[in-house]
């Protein structure tokens, strides 16, 4: 095992602070900066995996140096090693570096925690979900830290409601008045699913096929040609959908028949230990 302490404390003397800054001579901590770019790099991967080659070429650091770093942040459990093909990623355990930083949204604090566990479970990744507009805003996801995944980047992206699981899950779980409100929002949007939400009987057809199963899905509507689908479920505050969470998976690899029979328990336990969390007393309050 690598010397940590080696690792961390191999550096530099860098130049003195410039004049004015008030700050004395410091050292500068090559190990660690060294370190901070590899996950620097790895969080930038599009497949969300590295070889020590790429690193190496990407941080212009040596093939050794990389080898060592990944050692030490395997051991610390922030990378893992494929038995496969002897890749790295991250692991949900980089998540703890922002402990410190608080927010008030509610996403952050109550449910990232329980979309780690359910990625444990299951494998497939989950995206956390809530309405923007027209469209459902991706605020969370473990798209990144998924061996089953090919997508990345996930958050920040919208979903549309008539498309998407996730959309369709939020708008069947609304009240009949927020759900018109929803259909003018998409009108006026003007786009691709402003043409079907003029059209009031298809719209009751998707949210009665939410309600008869009871989970929503889609098959390819949202990212055409993805080889995805998903299911989701709406998270519910005091009877209204405060966002929704869903399971992707690979159509190969399932339907979503069987997706429903082998990962919507799961899925449901999670929405129901977020919707608990925000019952709490003392719990942290879904962000306006």
């Amino acid at each position: 095992m690598p010397n940590t302490k080696a690792f961390l404390g191999a550096g530099r003397v860098a130049p003195a602070a410039a004049p004015g800054s008030g700050g004395p001579d410091y050292h500068h901590m090559q190990g660690l900066a060294r370190g901070l770019a590899v996950l620097r790099t790895l969080n930038q991967a599009p497949r969300g995996q590295l070889f020590i080659t790429e690193i190496a070429r990407l941080t212009s650091l040596h093939r050794t140096t990389v080898k060592r770093i990944l050692e030490t942040l395997a051991t610390e459990g922030y990378v893992q090693r494929s038995p496969i093909d002897n890749s790295y990623r991250l692991t949900l355990q980089v998540r703890h570096l922002s402990d410190g930083f608080t927010d008030s949204e509610w996403i952050s604090d109550v449910a990232t925690p329980i979309m780690g566990e359910l990625l444990k479970q299951v494998q497939w990744p989950s995206d956390l979900t809530t309405l923007e507009g027209a469209a459902m805003l991706i605020r969370d996801s473990t798209h990144r830290f998924s061996p089953l995944s090919f997508h990345r980047g996930m958050v920040g992206r919208h979903m549309p409601l008539l498309f998407s699981a996730s959309g369709r899950a939020y708008l069947a779980a609304s009240s009949p008045a927020r759900r018109l409100e929803l259909i003018k929002v998409m009108i006026a949007d003007g786009g691709p699913q402003s043409q079907i939400a003029r059209n009031a009987k298809a719209v009751n057809t998707i949210i009665e096929r939410v309600e008869a199963a009871g989970y929503a899905s889609n098959a390819g509507e949202w990212i055409r040609d993805s080889g995805t689908h998903a299911i989701a479920l709406p998270i519910l505050r005091v009877g209204e959908p405060v966002g929704c969470l869903n399971i992707v998976f690979f159509r190969k690899a399932m339907s979503i028949e069987q997706a429903a029979e082998t990962l919507l328990p799961a899925l449901r336990a999670a929405v129901g230990r977020i919707e608990a969390k925000l019952e709490e007393p003392s719990g942290v309050l879904p962000a306006e």
